[in-house]
């Protein structure tokens, strides 16, 4: 799975960088490329968000599996996360006119996820999922 995010989020690289986005938010304020830079630090937070929430997923399944059934919204709120940062990179990472729909969402989603997470603080891997849809959330905000 994390080879196929890999693929995907570097396949919305390429187009990003094809059309002249720059990777990162380096310029100066007020530079005429700071805007989409600005879309490609969402972009990157989006994708590691994406990845922590998979990783989270995966986690609960083996908790789920011990007969910890708190853990089953835990698992779809990953899951649900995963898939729109997962969108959310590709539209930013190439500013695409949908941008601000799916940052939108990708922020609720964060914040819910994150929500979710925060319930099951003590075990490294929730509050590692959490802590990376606040960073999310704050980016796509």
């Amino acid at each position: 799975m994390r080879k196929l995010f890999a693929a995907s989020l570097a396949a919305c690289a390429a187009v990003a960088a094809l059309s002249g986005l720059p990777l990162t938010a380096d310029e100066p304020p007020g530079h005429k490329d700071h805007h989409q830079a600005m879309f490609m630090d969402c972009a990157k937070a989006c994708g590691q968000c994406a990845l922590a929430c998979d990783a989270c997923s995966a986690h609960c399944g083996h908790m789920l599996a011990e007969g910890k059934k708190d853990h089953l919204k835990t698992l779809q709120t990953c899951q649900d996360c995963a898939s729109i940062c997962t969108s959310a990179a590709c539209v930013t990472a190439k500013a695409g006119p949908f941008s601000d729909l799916i940052c939108t969402a990708c922020a609720e989603a964060c914040k819910r996820c994150g929500d979710a997470c925060d319930m099951h603080a003590a075990d490294p891997m929730m509050k590692k999922c959490a802590d990376e849809c606040r960073r999310c959330e704050k980016a796509c905000r």
